[in-house]
């Protein structure tokens, strides 16, 4: 594939700037007096709206995804058709991961049935950390792509060109999955029911000579 190396650059600093000023809503900031369908799907748009112009056209989310996860008690029921700070807060969390972690997995990182006080101390730091992870992400893209970007500042992460950044990016997000499967997975385990991997490890390691 053949890539514009002055265009891929200039997409690059324009996404960074983006990301730069992007911030999830604080939970006080998310509204709690009721809102329709129609209403949450735009104001969801208007939070998660980090997508690169080129990507605008796919769906953020649909009525009939929040029915299914609503139907499948990934997030809980609206009450009389109207969504509140609580249910939005479950979508937010839910569409920003719903790409890399399955409905199964979500279920584990924000759970049913818990109290409203709950669900704000998990949706306040997921809120922080994704902040914390913008900031890393553009610091890693910013090295990956020194070369694309011209910087003198170069690495062995360096990428040496578009189709080279673009693989280590896709392996980066599935090495990223995994690791975030495998610990939602120890969830409520012991070294006894769960495993160890020091031990796994030893066990791995062959005999002296």
């Amino acid at each position: 594939m053949a890539y514009d190396k002055r265009l891929v650059a200039g997409k690059l600093r324009r996404w960074e700037g983006y990301l730069n000023r992007f911030r999830l809503p604080r939970w006080d900031d998310i509204p709690d007096f009721g809102l329709y369908m129609e209403q949450v799907i735009v104001l969801l748009k208007k939070y998660l709206d980090y997508l690169p112009p080129e990507l605008k056209e796919e769906q953020i989310i649909t009525a009939a995804a929040i029915n299914n996860y609503v139907r499948t008690k990934v997030m809980p029921g609206p009450d009389k058709k109207k969504y509140y700070r609580i249910h939005i807060a479950y979508l937010i969390i839910i569409c920003s991961l719903k790409q890399n972690l399955s409905l199964a997995m979500l279920q584990k990182l924000i759970p049913m049935g818990i109290s409203e006080e709950e669900v704000r101390s998990i949706y306040e730091s997921f809120s922080e950390r994704h902040n914390m992870a913008a900031k890393y992400f553009i610091e890693q893209v910013r090295l990956t792509a020194a070369a694309i970007l011209d910087h003198e500042e170069k690495s062995e992460l360096t990428a040496k060109d578009t189709n080279d950044m673009i693989a280590f990016a896709a392996v980066i997000s599935c090495f990223s999955r995994v690791l975030a499967e495998k610990l939602l997975l120890l969830d409520g385990k012991t070294v006894e029911d769960g495993g160890s991997l020091e031990i796994e490890y030893k066990q791995r390691e062959p005999a002296d000579p």
